[in-house]
């Protein structure tokens, strides 16, 4: 397990502009080549986060998966954020992470907004993900599921004595700013409580909807201090997760073996 080297892509998503959106964060990280070895983008990134977008949702072979393909090629990093899908199954807001050699991994968003009836548009993801990359285990989720800690509980894995299930969390959001104390509170509670790296993205400016957005995106430590801290404004900020502090905090503070077990149903 070596360092893992990430970049937070906080910007001013345009609203209902796929196009403009993929030209515009392809802007963003265009720079990032040779930097940097994993790339997160904004919840929605390409339409705002917005239950009339849900028309123009694309499929797995539209031009944002393809999009996402040709950025993790061009800068040898994985890409991630999430997107509107269509499947037979419905609409999901849908987290894609992509790698550079075009290998893909899915997550449907599975805590759904009902204070903005997001559940009555978009349909609900069911198991939680985690990906390998460059030695690490990440678990990508989605804005609101930041608010149930069950969900995203890191368990020990017996069958890997003293690792846990992932070493890092991403949190992809649009996270208004009305709600900005909860966004920077809970952040610090999942790193701290789950003994691992948080990595969480959220958009900044005013949307269609008139809602502010304070950007705040962050990477935490193991310990909830922050590595990494945006402000308001659009920026690209990389950091360096250090994988021997990481687990040479596991090592002092074992948590994790005094944790209680348990299964997630439905």
């Amino acid at each position: 397990m070596h360092n893992l080297r990430v970049s937070l892509v906080q910007g001013d998503t345009r609203w209902h502009d796929p196009a403009g959106n993929r030209d515009y964060y392809g802007q963003l990280i265009a720079p990032l080549h040779g930097t940097t070895d994993l790339v997160i983008l904004p919840e929605t990134f390409t339409s705002g986060f917005s239950n009339d977008a849900i028309g123009n949702a694309e499929t797995m072979d539209g031009p944002t998966v393809a999009w996402m393909r040709e950025q993790a090629a061009r800068l040898d990093a994985a890409v991630t954020g999430s997107v509107q899908i269509r499947t037979d199954a419905g609409v999901f807001n849908r987290l894609l992470f992509v790698q550079p050699d075009g290998a893909l991994r899915a997550y449907d968003k599975r805590h759904l907004f009902r204070y903005a009836r997001e559940h009555e548009r978009y349909a609900a993801g069911r198991p939680r993900l985690t990906v390998e990359w460059r030695g690490w285990r990440i678990c990508p989720l989605v804005c609101y599921d930041l608010r149930f800690p069950v969900f995203s509980r890191n368990r020990y894995d017996v069958e890997r004595p003293g690792d846990l299930d992932y070493d890092l969390a991403i949190y992809v959001a649009n996270w208004p700013s009305a709600r900005s104390y909860a966004w920077k509170t809970l952040l610090r509670a999942r790193a701290i409580e789950n003994l691992c790296y948080v990595a969480a993205v959220n958009r900044v400016g005013t949307d269609g909807n008139g809602l502010h957005y304070a950007g705040d995106s962050a990477v935490l430590d193991f310990l909830g201090h922050p590595a990494s801290e945006c402000t308001d404004e659009e920026v690209v900020a990389t950091t360096t997760l250090l994988a021997e502090e990481l687990l040479a905090h596991r090592r002092r503070f074992p948590a994790m073996l005094d944790a209680d077990a348990f299964e997630l149903k439905g």
